[in-house]
């Protein structure tokens, strides 16, 4: 295989993970594993939660992938742990540093996919129960969500300064 294969494996990895982390969160987290996501879903306790052990239960996979496909020189198995890796970071910057600011870094960003995917998981938290809920995905979310922020910035924009 050429050596350009190994990226656009770790690529396709990162983008279907999208797609797991969807499935997963609806019907894992929201499902038999509920009592683990429960206190995400409840106002601010503490600064950790029971459902910072799924940053544990996802890097496995990874970890896994990485350090047999290594051993094994199978690169194309390390390819995909790096995929997951790197979707892993990319949760961890969006969800935990950009949607809930549980690191003080992006707090006053006023790009319009910001405030959509903020929008979107605001909407995925209004239901404290695992019942009903909405938006389950990460990076990219429903048009409405993005419809009602554009609608948003369009009023904003026709209200006169005062």
């Amino acid at each position: 295989m050429s050596w350009i294969i190994y990226p656009l494996i770790a690529l396709a990895t990162f983008f279907i993970m999208e797609g797991i982390t969807w499935l997963t969160h609806k019907y894992v987290m929201h499902g038999f594993l509920w009592f683990l996501h429960e206190d995400h879903h409840q106002p601010g306790k503490s600064f950790f939660e029971k459902n910072d052990a799924f940053f544990v239960i996802f890097a496995i996979p990874s970890w896994l992938c990485i350090m047999l496909g290594s051993m094994n020189e199978k690169w194309w198995v390390v390819s995909i742990g790096a995929g997951i890796a790197m979707y892993g970071f990319a949760y961890f910057l969006v969800h935990d540093v950009i949607i809930h600011q549980r690191f003080k870094w992006f707090t006053r960003s006023n790009n319009r996919y910001v405030k959509t995917i903020r929008w979107a998981h605001k909407m995925h938290h209004k239901h404290l129960n695992k019942e009903h809920g909405e938006s389950f995905g990460m990076l990219m979310v429903a048009r409405k969500y993005r419809e009602k922020v554009k609608r948003d910035e369009q009023m904003q924009r026709a209200e006169p300064a005062s």
